[in-house]
Formats: C-alpha cells, structure tokens, sequence
C-alpha cells in the first residue's frame, strides 16, 4: 500500500522481453536501499523487487499488467516514478493507494499557468462514477485532486514541487498515464451495487 508522494524518479536502464512478460532494470536513488521481495510502486504499479546490483534493480511486469498501464511504452532513458510501500507509524500525507492500477487516460490539455500547471484527462466514460469534483485520484502513482470532473474527463493542478520531483513534467498532449481511483469510492460503489 502506498501514499502517492512520490519518493524519487528513477531511469529505465535496460529492457529484457520473456514471453508476454517484459523485465525492467531500473537505476534510482533508492535501489540501493531496497530488498528482494519488497513491493515497490512504479508509476503507480505495484511491482517486486527480483534483485538490486549497486544503484539499479529488477522488476518484471508480466502480460495483464503491460496491457492495463503504460509500462509497455516505457523505453531506455524513459523517467520512472517511484515509491516505497508506506510505513504504518507516520503521517498518511497523500491518499490510500494500493498500486493497482484501474485503467490510462491521454492527456487532452496542458496549461502552464503563473507559477503552476493544469493537465486535463480523458478517460474511458465506463470509470466516470469513480471520479468525483475534489477527490483524489492517482496519476503514475502521484496523488493528486480533481476538479472539472465530467463524464470522461477530469482536471489536476500541479504545484511546481511536485512538476520537478515527478514524470509528470514530461506528459505531453496525448500522453498516456496510469489511473488508480481512490480504493474508498470503489468500495461504496461496490456495496451500493451489492444492495440493489
């Protein structure tokens, strides 16, 4: 389970395809600090650490992940975000993300305003219940708050800290992210479906 502060980018490496699967070396001001098995968040996908030589390590990202996220666009060079799981004795300073991610969304609109940015979304229309005007929502991991919600789009304002410390200051026009809906929502949708 993860926050949607993003810890630190790090940088794809190298590229290996097994099968359907594709595995991912990563250098990252973090990897040295990681663990084999530990659950790291990558763009907001939840992944595990298969390995870590020096300042890199190695995940793998298999057939149903690569088809629901953007992993399968990343090349080498391409800008990774990243985050360990969550501690249970701090502060929640984000959202409840679990790195399970729901669906992409392109980028429709970007505005540099004075001092800030606005990235517009689009999404599949099938998600609009989920996406609610001031909730929160997971864009490559980030915690962020929507606003201009409609049916299949949504709005995000970006503080410069955050433009700096993240991938989202290379989204361009038509970029696909990964989306992950708040978890809360999902389950009243879900109880609310249960008592019909």
């Amino acid at each position: 389970m993860f926050t949607g502060i993003i810890e630190c980018t790090g940088t794809i490496e190298k590229l290996e395809s097994t099968g359907s699967n594709k595995t991912f070396w990563i250098k990252s001001p973090i990897s040295h600090e990681l663990k084999v098995d530990q659950s790291l968040s990558h763009n907001g996908v939840c992944l595990t650490v298969e390995e870590i030589f020096s300042s890199s390590h190695r995940v793998t990202a298999i057939e149903e992940t690569l088809r629901k996220t953007n992993l399968h666009t990343l090349q080498p060079g391409s800008e990774i975000n990243l985050e360990r799981c969550m501690l249970m004795n701090g502060r929640l300073d984000g959202h409840i993300v679990q790195g399970h991610v729901d669906c992409t969304a392109s980028c429709s609109k970007k505005d540099q305003l004075d001092g800030s940015w606005e990235f517009s979304f689009e999404f599949d229309k099938q998600f609009a219940h989920l996406v609610i005007e001031k909730g929160s929502i997971s864009i490559n991991g980030t915690s962020l708050t929507c606003f201009n919600v409609t049916e299949n789009s949504f709005t995000v304002a970006i503080i410069p800290y955050t433009f700096d410390h993240t991938n989202i200051k290379h989204i361009i026009l038509g970029s696909i992210v990964n989306i992950e809906f708040d978890i809360i929502g999902k389950y009243i949708l879900r109880k609310m479906e249960l008592e019909k």
